[in-house]
């Protein structure tokens, strides 16, 4: 972390309201995805468990967030996975994908609908083709926090999610979250690659913006 500047309060004056040409290297990731093969490892009573799923994705830019001088660009998105055998929602998970120009610094927000959330962190360049985030449970900066239940029967110790941009405009992640189940590590682990099924929309200001600049030109 940088040192905090002496005025903490003042916000940025001049930010760029276009949040899709701001992402840097999350970029890539703006649109809305699908993919039939993902795969899940997961603990179970018998042993781990392997499983196929069916997942989409929704990326959509939002408005430049600032925190004093502090500026972030970034994506809001919804995850919902299915099996192949259920209808019911195997995972659903909300969240934001967010870039620090002046840093470097790339977050995800992760909160799923059984009791956890967490804050992870890392490190990239504008134009990287690999991103990798990481939270560890304890940490108060980037950090887990799970129910009662969770922490006592399914114990989650860390996160990572590395992420790696292909040449055909795919894009590939790799998550692992190490537990501590019955009194012993495991490790649980999912991976996918999606493919593009619909474009990215502009963020709320970009869209104000422009229905006003083509509003003056008709006018004109």
């Amino acid at each position: 972390m940088l040192p905090l500047p002496a005025d903490i309060f003042t916000e940025p004056e001049h930010v760029s309201p276009d949040g899709l040409a701001n992402l840097g290297p999350l970029r890539p990731l703006a649109g809305s995805w699908q993919a039939n093969k993902g795969i899940d490892v997961n603990p179970k009573a018998a042993g781990p468990e392997r499983r196929t799923f069916i997942e989409r994705i929704r990326m959509d830019p939002i408005d430049p967030q600032a925190n004093g001088p502090q500026l972030f660009y970034g994506l809001r998105y919804h995850i919902h996975i299915n099996t192949p055998e259920e209808d019911i929602t195997f995972h659903d998970q909300v969240g934001y994908w967010l870039w620090e120009p002046a840093t470097g610094l790339i977050m995800q927000t992760l909160a799923i609908p059984r009791g956890q959330v967490l804050l992870a962190s890392g490190k990239a360049g504008p134009d990287d083709r690999k991103i990798s985030v990481s939270a560890k449970r304890g940490d108060t900066a980037y950090g887990i926090c799970s129910t009662d239940f969770l922490e006592q029967a399914f114990r989650t110790d860390s996160y990572r999610c590395d992420i790696s941009f292909n040449e055909d405009g795919s894009w590939t992640y790799l998550i692992q979250t190490e537990l501590f189940v019955r009194g012993a590590p495991f490790n649980h682990r999912d991976t996918n690659t999606l493919e593009l099924v619909a474009p990215p929309k502009l963020n709320p200001l970009a869209v104000i913006l422009n229905d006003r600049a083509k509003a003056g030109g008709s006018a004109a």
